[in-house]
């Protein structure tokens, strides 16, 4: 058992923690202990809280994220090839900086301190993905050097957070304000902080008050970084901040 703690750094409503950021340390905690042909499927079960130590738990079986005895988050094994069809066809960084001109958090975000993408979150990664069309967005990303391990690679919790908000992006938020409720990814490699990534979202469809959406994370010379598949939660965003 590890104590963890959410640090206000890294919350994405204003009363709670970044989805990706904490499906991240659940996430990195199960693969671990698992082999390569499967990967981490996250559930988040209630909004992270911040500043408090939580317990991280994880064996082969799955990995949890408790606050006391509330069941924050949970991890579970699943086949690699729920990702198979994860992996977003990828465009040029310029492409991607035309793009995030047309980032509507800029003006219009649900969640401005989010970690991720909240331009009021000047620690925060600020990560802006706007419309490529075909239900897609897109964003580059330099990691900064207080994201990466001793060894100058990017630590794959960050990783694991760079691939929330781009699939988030894709959702009319404005008609359907949610959040994230699950997210399955797969850590292919680690760039190096400051080198320039570009982060892909792409809409996958619909059910009720769930959306569903992947993401994909390229390096700098075009070689998949991390895919993920997410499924987001309508709510009332006055709920959470």
């Amino acid at each position: 058992m590890n104590l963890v703690r959410v640090e206000r750094r890294f919350q994405g409503p204003e009363r709670s923690g970044n989805g990706g950021y904490v499906a991240g340390l659940v996430g990195t905690a199960l693969a671990g202990t698992i082999g390569p042909d499967v990967v981490p499927k996250v559930t988040l079960r209630m909004p992270p809280p911040l500043e408090k130590e939580l317990e991280l738990t994880a064996d082969a079986d799955g990995a949890r994220l408790l606050d006391a005895d509330s069941l924050v988050a949970q991890a579970v094994p699943v086949d690699g090839d729920f990702l198979a069809d994860a992996t977003i066809d990828p465009v040029l960084p310029e492409e991607a900086r035309v793009a995030e001109a047309a980032y509507r958090g800029l003006t219009d975000h649900p969640f401005p301190t989010c970690f991720v993408c909240g331009p009021a979150n000047s620690r925060g990664l600020q990560l802006k993905p706007g419309p490529v069309g075909d239900g897609r967005t897109a964003c580059t990303w330099k990691p900064a050097a207080d994201l990466a391990r001793h060894d100058g690679l990017v630590d794959e919790i960050f990783l694991w957070s760079a691939l929330d908000c781009p699939g988030g992006w894709t959702i009319d938020l404005e008609g359907r304000p949610s959040v994230l409720g699950q997210l399955t990814a797969c850590i292919d490699a680690r760039p190096q902080a400051g080198e320039e990534c570009v982060a892909l979202g792409r809409y996958l469809g619909e059910d009720g008050r769930k959306t569903f959406t992947a993401s994909t994370l390229y390096d700098a010379d075009g070689r998949v970084l991390a895919r993920a598949r997410h499924t987001w939660i309508t709510v009332d965003p006055a709920a959470f901040n």
